[in-house]
């Protein structure tokens, strides 16, 4: 185990370096600096003491990222309780399992949330705050409401002259600590508490401060786009971000690809943290339309004239991200192989990140001057991966990880705990891959999502997916078994297809020569006999994934 140190004086000591610097911006909204973090924690924490919250207990977040969310959530940690944030786009049973499950004792909710869910189905909940004022929407306690309601008398008379960083002082949080429970999205029944320990968050940072805080500067913009709830999002856009002395900016509305182009132009953020989705939005609408014409395809053929091409395509495609990120770096999922191809072409500052929640999440990730298309990074800093495999470098193998970053095991649910965790410590991700012999590690698929051939052949339908999802009209499609015949659903660019005056036998047409061109490109035993149409887009989890149970019988 290495050296851990105690993860909330890295919060405190950001607050007290940048005292007076902008930290926390809801964009197009207000402004919190450093000092007013400070603040606004210490009256959670007056808040805490006074309505008889006790370190250990567990706190609820459900909201859309703002900064009065990353607020509730520093405080939750920095008081000694156990912050169990929750996907807002979660339907209100799913909120109540969570916070009945978690035994919280209180929840903090955004103003969505606030008109969806009905108090009554978590009895066990003390008080629900609303994150934009910290107002009390629901007090079950007289100590809680009279807490409340004198907040501001209290907070004078424990600072009678004025809060300063010297008043700054958060709890010392053991390694082994709880620190965090964060429910999976479940993409099979009850989702899963997964009980995350200091120890992992601070691994997670450690390696983050050192990877990518070592490439910006300090105060630099940043903008978060992924859900904090999710750990991806909270831990490197968010944690990392404000560690580092960055000034963070929130969009606090649904991140269209509209929304977001424009918040790039605005923030020119100094890295840009995403998942594959997004990064491949923009790339097909905002820049191949401008250069996969015959123009730039014989110019990018001209040796003398190439380099030069290449850095003004590269230069036009920073742009699309604000034009000054450091790198652009993808998680969650994988980057598709054309998108992922082209940006490499042009020698575009592209990597890709593996992990997961029950990590904290990081496992795998490499600087973008070190990464290596297809694959998804080299292990992270206080953590081992390997494969088991009896070939790793050509036959896949699942993975395997263990160290800092791994998690307790998920709360209340010892059998399924076993079955990730074995004696040895390691994390079992179900997760297949290869590695090649200087550790960078290539994802092949899901064990679970792995189809056998009629011949008795393992196929990988990610892979599949990967090559069909770069052809004409294809927005993302499904690889499914029906029987010994493998069929692909298809949710077509129906809005591309309606600009070209294509009606629904042409889209037919056209996704039947995508099958016949896709089968050229692969194994028999992998070949497509059909192609479904899908009407709408996938039902997709907080980080973007397909939620394949719900269309495995759809055939």
């Amino acid at each position: 185990m290495n050296t851990y140190h105690n993860f909330n004086s890295y919060i405190e000591n950001s607050i007290k370096d940048n005292w007076d610097l902008d930290a926390l911006t809801d964009y197009k909204g207000i402004t919190l600096q450093y000092h007013d973090v400070a603040r606004k924690i210490e009256k959670l924490h007056i808040l805490f003491e006074n309505s008889g919250v006790k370190k250990g207990d567990k706190i609820g977040l459900c909201g859309r990222n703002s900064a009065h969310w990353a607020v509730a959530f520093f405080a939750t940690l920095a008081y000694g309780a156990v912050a169990v944030p929750i996907q807002n786009e979660f339907k209100p049973e799913q909120i109540y399992n969570i916070v009945n499950h978690s035994e919280a004792k209180l929840l903090f909710v955004g103003d969505f949330v606030a008109k969806e869910i009905h108090p009554e189905e978590m009895p066990g909940l003390e008080g629900i705050i609303n994150i934009p004022d910290y107002s009390l929407m629901l007090s079950r306690s007289e100590k809680l409401t009279y807490a409340r309601e004198h907040l501001n008398e209290m907070f004078g008379r424990r600072f009678p002259r004025c809060f300063r960083k010297e008043d700054v002082s958060y709890h010392v949080a053991e390694a082994e600590e709880l620190a965090i429970i964060n429910y999976t999205s479940g993409t099979t029944g009850f989702s899963k508490g997964v009980m995350l320990p200091y120890r992992a968050i601070w691994g997670n940072l450690d390696f983050c401060l050192e990877a990518i805080g070592t490439k910006i500067p300090c105060n630099s913009p940043v903008l978060s786009i992924l859900p904090m709830a999710h750990m991806y999002g909270m831990l490197v856009e968010f944690i990392f971000s404000f560690v580092h002395g960055c000034h963070i900016f929130f969009l606090t509305r649904l991140p269209s690809p509209a929304v977001i182009a424009q918040a790039f132009a605005d923030i020119k953020p100094a890295i840009v943290i995403s998942v594959p989705l997004v990064v491949e939005k923009i790339i097909r609408k905002h820049v191949f339309p401008k250069v996969q014409n015959n123009m730039v395809r014989l110019l990018f053929n001209m040796p003398v004239i190439n380099k030069k091409v290449k850095q003004r395509i590269c230069d036009l495609v920073l742009q699309a991200f604000g034009g000054k990120a450091y790198e652009v770096v993808v998680g969650g999922a994988a980057l598709n192989q054309e998108v992922e191809l082209f940006l490499k072409s042009i020698d575009f500052p592209i990597t890709v990140g593996y992990g997961a929640t029950e990590c904290a999440p990081l496992i795998t990730f490499s600087d973008y001057t070190d990464f290596v298309p297809g694959s998804c990074g080299t292990p992270v800093k206080h953590m081992e991966v390997k494969i088991l495999s009896s070939d790793p470098e050509n036959i896949p193998g699942e993975i395997v990880a263990r160290g800092t970053n791994v998690m307790h095991g998920y709360y209340k649910n010892p059998e399924a705990t076993a079955e990730v965790l074995d004696k040895d410590g390691w994390y079992h991700s179900g997760d297949l891959a290869t590695m090649s012999a200087d550790g960078h590690v290539f994802i092949r698929g899901r064990i679970k999502n792995m189809l056998l051939g009629a011949n008795g052949q393992n196929v990988y339908p990610e892979e599949i997916e990967d090559k069909l999802n770069s052809m004409a009209l294809v927005n993302e499609s499904l690889i499914l078994q029906k029987g010994d015949k493998l069929v692909a659903l298809v949710y077509p660019d129906f809005e591309e297809a309606k600009t070209m005056g294509l009606n629904d036998n042409d889209i037919m047409e056209v996704m039947e020569q995508n099958r016949k061109d896709l089968n050229s490109q692969i194994p028999p035993f992998c070949s497509i006999s059909a192609v479904k149409i899908h009407n709408e887009e996938f039902a997709k989890t907080p980080k973007k994934s397909i939620k394949r149970y719900l269309y495995k019988d759809i055939l």
